[in-house]
């Protein structure tokens, strides 16, 4: 596992965006596993921009995405397939036919969450993976408490979930109880994974999940399992990480001797 603390969201952003151009460059067919929230929309951003302004090409990128609300259908202003095509599917040159987003008002979901696995390996698995981190630990839907060998599945959402993402919503009520979510054991077999996390209220979780013990109540714990894993925090997301002078004296030395690989070197 690689840390790299960078000055500010936006940086962190950018070498995310990097990370990801670099993988379309080598392999302009990869299969991209996508998050939503707050934390990834700048480096969507920076993507869309590299896009309009530079030429970065997605007509044969393949996209899954971790996770949707059930009930909930792609047209809905809070579902995760509406966020995508606002923040990055409209205005990229990817072919819809390509992009995945778990469908919430699948008909038998058990089904259905099959059919995203088999699809996942049709495709020849997820070349890098983005991830965000909730408030206590989770990534994708996988809530504490959560099997470190999960598969796609249906997932009851913790009260803590369920109030963080009431904001989004005019009633508290409203708030989806349910989530169709990539398992941890999926995400773990993504060849590459990249998890961004961000501001001073993630700090605590986020040094938790990387230098704390591996547990199923902290289900992003698990990547400290994973061969190639790296995060990118702004400076307040990683002012809580004890190990924090080395992460950032071996992103300086990367830097220097090999500034076009960044993320390469272990």
């Amino acid at each position: 596992m690689e840390t790299i603390i960078a000055d500010t969201y936006e940086e962190m952003s950018r070498i995310a965006a990097d990370m990801i151009e670099r993988q379309l460059m080598r392999k302009p067919s990869s299969v991209l596993g996508l998050a939503t929230g707050s934390t990834p929309v700048g480096l969507y951003r920076e993507l869309v921009r590299r896009h309009k302004e530079q030429g970065l090409d997605f007509s044969k990128v393949i996209t899954f995405n971790l996770d949707e609300y059930l009930d909930l259908r792609p047209s809905h202003p809070q579902s995760y397939r509406y966020f995508m095509n606002e923040n990055l599917f409209n205005h990229i040159n990817v072919d819809p036919k390509n992009i995945h987003v778990p469908y919430g008002h699948a008909g038998d979901v058990e089904e259905f969450c099959e059919w995203y696995e088999q699809e996942i390996k049709r495709a020849g698995g997820i070349d890098i993976q983005v991830l965000g981190i909730g408030a206590d630990g989770h990534i994708a839907f996988n809530e504490p408490g959560s099997s470190l060998g999960s598969r796609t599945r249906l997932k009851t959402l913790t009260k803590q979930t369920i109030e963080d993402n009431a904001r989004f919503f005019d009633k508290a009520e409203e708030v989806p109880r349910f989530a169709i979510t990539m398992g941890v054991g999926t995400i773990l077999e993504a060849r590459e994974i990249l998890l961004l996390a961000n501001s001073r209220k993630k700090a605590d979780i986020i040094a938790e999940a990387l230098e704390g013990p591996i547990t199923a109540q902290v289900s992003a714990s698990a990547l400290q399992m994973h061969r190639h894993v790296t995060v990118i925090v702004d400076a307040e997301g990683g002012s809580k990480l004890k190990r924090a002078d080395y992460y950032k004296w071996i992103f300086q030395e990367k830097k220097r001797l090999i500034p076009r690989l960044i993320g390469k070197v272990t």
